[in-house]
């Protein structure tokens, strides 16, 4: 018996955004998947536009399992985490033996099949393009909630606005294309289609 898939299921139980008020919860199951349609829509754009050679699949799975180990050390807010080398790299101690925990439960013949994904390459371009997608997801996140009155996301989305705008040409046609309608209401949205 393998207890993975259920330790994985109990990421919806995992809260981000912890020191912020929310006026819409979001926990990193939601958040997985919204990296996973992101990062795939940027690599699309990449290969498509820009002579890039991205694996959808490699960097959709990277998207869907970046933040699993968050099931065992739950997700430490930003100015945490950040906050000195210290902390830092305690929690990376800590993101390796939730890694080196979730791996040791997959069956070991299926292991293989896991493991790139719970560790993935971090020099690889398809981990970029998911790094861009995480970010992407949080100022996403900070778009709805100012759109709901929410100012407490106000710094974070000019923050991380600030820091995507360095991020290349799939990010920059993404923000250009997509992220404005992240603003709109229901109604705006289906006057537009």
């Amino acid at each position: 018996m393998s207890s993975f898939l259920a330790y994985l299921s109990r990421l919806r139980h995992v809260y981000r955004w912890g020191l912020m008020r929310n006026t819409a919860l979001e926990n990193t199951m939601e958040h997985s998947y919204m990296v996973a349609v992101i990062a795939h829509t940027l690599a699309a754009i990449t290969n498509t536009r820009h002579n890039g050679a991205l694996d959808y699949g490699k960097t959709a799975l990277y998207a869907l399992y970046h933040d699993v180990t968050e099931v065992l050390t739950g997700d430490l807010p930003t100015p945490v985490k950040y906050f000195d080398k210290d902390i830092r790299d305690a929690y990376a101690h800590m993101e390796t033996f939730a890694s080196e925990k979730l791996l040791s439960i997959i069956p070991e013949d299926l292991r293989p099949q896991f493991t790139g994904l719970v560790t993935p390459d971090t020099d690889t371009e398809e981990w970029r393009v998911v790094k861009a997608a995480d970010r992407i997801a949080a100022y996403l996140k900070c778009v709805e909630e100012l759109k709901a009155g929410n100012n407490e996301f106000k710094q974070a989305h000019d923050e991380i606005g600030a820091a995507l705008a360095t991020c290349g040409p799939a990010v920059s046609d993404f923000l250009t294309e997509f992220a404005p309608s992240f603003s709109m209401t229901l109604d705006q949205l289906n006057a537009g289609s």
